[in-house]
């Protein structure tokens, strides 16, 4: 019964048409504070995610049941219940704010603006580490075409950076077994026994 009003509260909240479509004009807010243990950087947001105001909102999205699944939170949390993150030390931002139907539309001039502006945001809060989820999206923002997923090489002051994939539904090269497991590689190196700067 529960699980039968969650499907009818989601479905109830889905954007019209017409909202989607007014959904261009709006960003989505951050979820970020400082000194957070982990800032995860989507790409850009999405028509779901503007319209409805949330980070990953998309139905498909993997981020949130993956975020779970490789030990970041208690419980299963939505879109929705995304200040929740704070408490746990994490975080939401975007590489780049506008919002577009696709991730494929931006231009690499808009991505290397991005990886500019996410220097300075980090810079500024300060998390002890940063996941871009989106491989070609760094690659090209950060102009490293040989980034793999993983720890990079490259910090921002004290700041880890550690590349995940784009966990869009409509991310094929990675499954949702994949997702999980390269996600909790994450969960666990930031929670070896002396921390990520002890690398």
């Amino acid at each position: 019964m529960a699980k039968d009003r969650h499907l009818l509260a989601a479905a109830a909240q889905r954007p019209t048409p017409a909202q989607l479509a007014a959904a261009l004009r709006k960003r989505v807010a951050d979820v970020i504070a400082p000194r957070l243990r982990i800032l995860f950087c989507g790409i850009n947001p999405g028509l779901y995610s503007a319209a409805t105001g949330h980070h990953f909102a998309r139905p498909g999205n993997r981020f949130w049941p993956t975020l779970h699944a490789a030990g970041f939170t208690p419980t299963p949390l939505r879109p929705e219940d995304e200040a929740e993150l704070l408490s746990l030390g994490l975080g939401i931002t975007n590489l780049v704010s506008r919002t577009t139907p696709k991730a494929e539309v931006l231009s690499k001039r808009e991505l290397r603006l991005g990886s500019r502006r996410l220097i300075r945001k980090t810079s500024a809060y300060r998390p002890r580490i940063l996941a871009v989820l989106g491989l070609e999206a760094y690659r090209a923002a950060f102009d490293e075409p040989s980034a793999v997923v993983g720890l990079q090489s490259r910090t921002i002051g004290a700041t880890h950076i550690w590349l995940l994939p784009n966990p869009s539904g409509l991310n094929a090269h990675h499954s949702n077994a994949d997702l999980v497991r390269l996600f909790r590689s994450l969960w666990r190196f930031e929670r070896r026994p002396y921390g990520p700067a002890s690398i």
